[in-house]
């Protein structure tokens, strides 16, 4: 028997929850397409981000570590894979678009520039007059402007629930201008997924990071009542070696916590306020996926514990430090002489102003360009 896009379509109505959204109805693209004959409308959306040049990229891209640290510490690609997956079985718990809920996942860090927020960090610094830099807003840019793969448009040309959750994707460090996007509405409910899950697995993948690269002492975590929580129901005795396995037990704890409390709170809270259409949920006063406020007050330390002692631990300080310098030197360079650029890239140069070009280019860079890239500029003995 083969499943043909309509069959799907009837099986996500008769599956999802009444607040789920659903791809036959959904606001369409901006450029009208035929539709698939096998694949529904947020399906054909998740395979056209997986198959960018930007998602291809994320592989040699920081998220905390630089990829010459170590092959086994977490890169862009490896963290939206984590995201994608945790989005999916939070939306699979809430009777939510499952395939929805991963494209947003798929595509919320394509615009992420090399070397992690330092790189973004720089970047908004030489944007600052014109706008800022975001790395939100430049995944959004990826899917409806910079990517070049079809004949009679810019981007995907994405539905408008795909990019209206990545638009919205909101949490503690990110936020977006959605003005275009019904701005007084909240996400739906399959965005707001997309933000849990992020959080979710930067906060295990991170810990699991610094505990691997020795970034702090088991000592320092001691005043965490999650970290107490997760040593008892593992069994982990301090003064004992913290082996392999039980760090990916305790880990693996963490994350199956998280993703229980999301979805007992969620499912609590729809029930409690009648929220049955993916209306009431963009309508409602505040986010209803969310942690209880128990566990978010369990959560909160574990984050700043995180922010204190790994973030601005002296080694990632450091390379933060030589990552802006790159890129600031780099971006100021073109400016100076545009026609340094790649020629495709010149070409650009007739369409928008040195700025947006040059960005564009340098957020697209993977940690390892972006270094060689640098030498090519400043290195009298690199060749360019």
């Amino acid at each position: 028997m083969m499943f043909k896009r309509e069959k799907l379509e009837a099986i996500e109505a008769a599956s999802l929850a009444p607040y789920g959204l659903k791809s036959a109805e959904s606001r369409g693209r901006v450029f009208p397409e035929p539709e698939s004959a096998t694949r529904t409308a947020f399906e054909r959306d998740r395979d056209r981000i997986i198959h960018t040049t930007a998602f291809r990229r994320l592989e040699y891209k920081t998220q905390v570590f630089v990829f010459y640290e170590g092959d086994h510490y977490r890169t862009r690609l490896t963290h939206t894979l984590e995201v994608a997956q945790l989005g999916r079985a939070l939306a699979r718990g809430l009777g939510g678009n499952v395939i929805l809920a991963e494209a947003i996942c798929l595509a919320h860090d394509l615009g992420h520039p090399p070397f992690g927020h330092a790189g973004e960090h720089a970047l908004n610094a030489l944007m600052a007059e014109h706008g800022g830099f975001n790395h939100n807003t430049q995944s959004y840019r990826i899917v409806t402007e910079l990517e070049q793969r079809y004949a009679h448009f810019h981007g995907l040309n994405l539905t408008y629930e795909t990019r209206e959750g990545m638009i919205k994707h909101e949490t503690s460090y990110d936020k977006s201008d959605a003005r275009d996007y019904d701005p007084d509405r909240r996400a739906s409910l399959e965005a707001q997924i997309a933000n849990l899950a992020d959080e979710i697995a930067y906060n295990a993948h991170d810990l699991d990071d610094g505990l691997r690269a020795d970034m702090f002492d088991l000592e320092e975590l001691a005043e965490l009542q999650i970290w107490q929580e997760l040593k008892e129901t593992t069994g982990w005795k301090p003064g004992t070696p913290l082996t392999t396995i039980t760090r990916h037990e305790i880990i693996r704890e963490l994350i199956g916590r998280s993703v229980t409390n999301v979805l007992q709170n969620t499912s609590d809270y729809l029930t409690r306020h009648q929220i049955d259409t993916p209306e009431k949920i963009q309508l409602h006063n505040e986010n209803v996926v969310a942690y209880s406020l128990e566990f978010k007050e369990k959560i909160k330390p574990l984050k700043k514990f995180l922010l204190d002692r790994m973030y601005r631990h002296y080694r990632l300080l450091r390379m933060q430090e030589k990552a802006e310098r790159f890129i600031s030197e780099m971006w100021l360079a073109y400016m100076k002489e545009p026609r340094m650029l790649p020629t495709q890239t010149q070409l650009r140069l007739n369409e928008a102003p040195p700025y947006r070009v040059i960005t564009d280019y340098i957020a697209g860079m993977t940690d390892r360009y972006a270094l060689d890239e640098w030498q090519k500029l400043f290195d009298p003995y690199h060749r360019a």
